[in-house]
């Protein structure tokens, strides 16, 4: 009897294979051929899942999206509970945390992150994905800081707009020092600037 296999689980198990190559070698290095043979395939077998390379590295990048998306999606149901008003400066603590290199699954991802938005300055197919998930992250911080404004914990006349760019920047800033100095920026330092920047909006 042959074999079934689930198209999706093996296409998220060749974008695994996918992460595992960039996670070495960059984007660059994660060609049809490197990709096939990390996840134990031949090329034929990855070529049946993915139309083109290029479909293959835009459902790679969307797979990294939606891990991390899963996890932000637990502290967003447990902010928007009302009984839990007295830990909400803790809990948005620990939502925006998810996007930083706080421990080696999320280390991992940021550097997947990184990889994946360098390509995309020069390839325009990955740039439009990233882009969209760049809008995404601000969306988030924007729904936070705005009901954090709506709770009394943020003044009236912060301009969300401006802090919402301001804290991506601060994400993608540490996250980069991460990678070059972890042993200066470790998780302590980075969970200290962040709680010292939201110290800071709620002081304004």
């Amino acid at each position: 009897m042959p074999k079934i296999v689930d198209p999706g689980a093996r296409r998220r198990a060749v974008a695994d294979a996918v992460l595992r190559v960039i996670g070495r070698e960059g984007v660059e290095g994660a060609s049809l051929r490197n990709v096939a043979e990390e996840a134990g395939l031949a090329i034929g077998s990855v070529r049946h899942y993915f139309r083109d390379h290029d479909e293959l590295l835009l459902f790679t990048m969307r797979e990294l999206s939606t891990r991390i998306d899963g996890r932000v999606r637990a502290h967003v149901d447990r902010l928007l509970d009302p009984a839990a008003r007295d830990e909400r400066p803790a809990q948005v603590e620990e939502l925006i945390g998810e996007f930083l290199a706080l421990d080696e699954e999320r280390r991992q991802e940021a550097v997947l992150w990184m990889a994946f938005c360098g390509a995309a300055r020069i390839r325009p197919e990955l740039r439009a994905c990233a882009l969209e998930m760049e809008t995404g992250l601000r969306d988030l911080l924007a729904r936070v800081l705005r009901g954090a404004q709506e709770a009394g914990a943020l003044p009236a006349d912060l301009n969300v707009d401006l802090e919402c760019l301001r804290l991506s920047a601060l994400l993608d800033g540490l996250n980069l020092r991460a990678m070059l100095e972890p042993e200066y920026v470790t998780p302590e330092a980075q969970r200290a600037v962040l709680r010292r920047h939201l110290e800071g909006l709620r002081a304004r």
